[in-house]
């Protein structure tokens, strides 16, 4: 017998899982959104090494070592264990998405990443809730995503760094330099709205398509670490030091220079 694969997470699903970062937010107020979250998972899905939660889950949420007992963590057992119940199931499609075979981001089975439209659920407020909002501080479209992702690339830097090949490398600048334009603002003047045709329209074209690219990005990071596989310990002989150890001999020069020269 086959397993039952999960219901992907619904409205309500998302919405609790927004409750429960804002209430771990009244702890801490360092706890991020979940559309950082989402950028943020996504980019551990596409790393070269599986990070496990007991790595990630601390400096995701900021409680320290453990992110269980934190002062500032989850307030008991069954709040995080319904957090991680729902975030693995966002994980598992997540991961699913990005091992589809798609051709087009219109695909039902193409990675959506979970991202808001603040500017756009602003602008639809009444014009006195509008106003009491200062406009300068709204993230642009996918802005949050990326910067939740790029968050995870800077925090594991010897688990994104360039591979040897040229061609590959790259394969992951050009990549990583998609997802990046998305961590800054949207300049252009606005022409679309993203989730109500009739809505007022909160971003450009040029920001629409550049969320493509990075989704796009997504996808080519994914491949290019399951093709390279997990990095591989330069391994040296047992008992042979370092090229930059005093040498054995005793002759204070570098092993390099001394016995290991040869």
């Amino acid at each position: 017998m086959t397993q039952a694969t999960p219901p992907e997470l619904t409205e309500e699903d998302f919405s609790v899982l927004d409750d429960i970062l804002d209430d771990l937010r009244t702890r801490d107020s360092e706890v991020p959104q979940w559309e950082f979250c989402e950028g943020f998972m996504a980019a551990l899905i596409c790393c070269r090494r599986l990070i496990l939660p007991s790595e990630y889950l601390p400096l995701l949420l900021g409680n320290g070592d453990d992110a269980q007992a934190s002062d500032a963590a989850f307030a008991d057992a069954g709040q995080f264990e319904t957090f991680m119940n729902l975030w693995m199931r966002r994980w598992n499609e997540v991961a699913a998405a990005l091992n589809a075979d798609v051709d087009s981001l219109e695909d039902d089975a193409a990675y959506h990443p979970e991202v808001m439209d603040i500017r756009g659920a602003v602008a639809a407020l009444p014009p006195d809730e509008r106003d009491a909002v200062p406009q300068d501080q709204l993230p642009a479209f996918g802005q949050v995503w990326a910067v939740g992702f790029m968050f995870a690339v800077e925090n594991w830097p010897q688990d994104w760094e360039a591979p040897r090949d040229p061609e590959a490398a790259q394969w992951l600048n050009d990549a990583l330099e998609a997802i990046l334009t998305m961590t800054e603002d949207d300049t252009d003047e606005p022409t679309l709205s993203v989730f109500d045709d009739d809505g007022p329209p909160t971003l450009s074209v040029a920001r629409l398509n550049a969320f493509g690219a990075a989704i796009w990005a997504v996808y080519d990071l994914r491949e290019l670490w399951r093709t390279l596989g997990p990095r591989v310990a330069q391994a040296r002989k047992t008992g042979e030091p370092g090229r930059n150890d005093l040498c054995y001999c005793g002759s204070g020069k570098k092993y390099k220079r001394c016995h290991g020269a040869n």
